[in-house]
């Protein structure tokens, strides 16, 4: 398994809490310091087919101060992958790639981790 959160986090401070009690290893990322790519993005988002919006940390400072609620709807896919590039605060954490090759993101992680 792959995981990739923000160390500050504490959502993603309590996924790896469950990885640990269930004895699930893992390779870890941080976000911060890697941002994912536009390309990399663009392949999770259309692998998980979940809406893009769910690829945004909405709650995140960055989100909120540039109005990218209001700016997102007009924005085509593309341009949401390469503005979620610019800084790793802007994605949803975590993401969580299985040795399957699914991809979960925010709370789905927790609750596929819940049914291991």
């Amino acid at each position: 398994m792959k995981l990739i959160c923000y160390s500050k986090c504490t959502t993603c401070k309590g996924v790896e809490k469950m990885l640990y009690e269930k004895g699930v290893s893992y390779d870890y990322r941080d976000i911060k310091e890697e941002n994912p790519t536009a390309d990399e993005l663009k392949a999770w988002h259309e692998k998980t087919g979940l809406p893009i919006k769910r690829f945004f940390n909405t709650s995140g400072k960055i989100y909120r101060e540039n109005n990218i609620k209001d700016k997102l709807p007009a924005m085509s896919n593309d341009e949401a992958y390469e503005l979620l590039a610019t800084d790793g605060m802007l994605v949803k954490r975590p993401i969580l790639f299985t040795d399957e090759e699914e991809i979960f993101v925010g709370p789905d992680v927790k609750k596929y981790i819940e049914k291991l």
